[in-house]
């Protein structure tokens, strides 16, 4: 098992979860690209987003892989001033994970982490277990209490 994707099997034992991470050669880097590779519908897959608060602190954001989030939203919620998408480079130095493969847990050191409400509406998710081809299911009760999250309002409307 690659030592990231162990990362987050182990984050997932400590949380109480047990995961069952799959491989998927032609890559699940983008939510469509996953969600042709598992067979399921595009909002079922969790995008892990990066973002840069005024005050320099990062945070991940968990948002339906049909939607994006709404930067307006998320600063309001935040209450920290401009709110921006964080960089290849931050996003790795935040995490431990390259875009594209980056988990809703099992980041190097903690993050805070908002979970849109639309993802509680589906029976199953599918989340990035650490790489560009790796998956694991995950019903939205146990992503919301593995990652820490907060629920909240922060998909774009439209």
């Amino acid at each position: 098992m690659h030592p990231t994707v162990g990362r987050v099997v182990a984050a997932a034992r400590d949380g109480g979860l047990e995961i069952s991470v799959e491989t998927f050669p032609e890559g699940t880097r983008s939510a469509e690209d996953a969600a042709r590779a598992i067979g399921c519908d595009v909002g079922q897959i969790v995008k892990s987003l990066v973002f840069i608060g005024a005050d320099g602190a990062a945070l991940v954001t968990l948002v339906s892989g049909i939607n994006r989030v709404d930067v307006a939203k998320l600063t309001d919620i935040l209450g920290t001033g401009a709110v921006r998408r964080a960089n290849a480079d931050e996003a790795r130095d935040a995490t431990g994970f390259a875009i594209g493969g980056i988990p809703p847990f099992g980041h190097v050191r903690p993050l805070a982490v908002l979970v849109d409400r639309e993802l509680l509406a589906h029976e199953e998710l599918w989340a990035a277990a650490g790489r560009p081809d790796t998956v694991f299911s995950i019903r939205p009760d146990d992503l919301v209490r593995a990652s820490a999250g907060r629920v909240a309002d922060i998909a774009a409307s439209g």
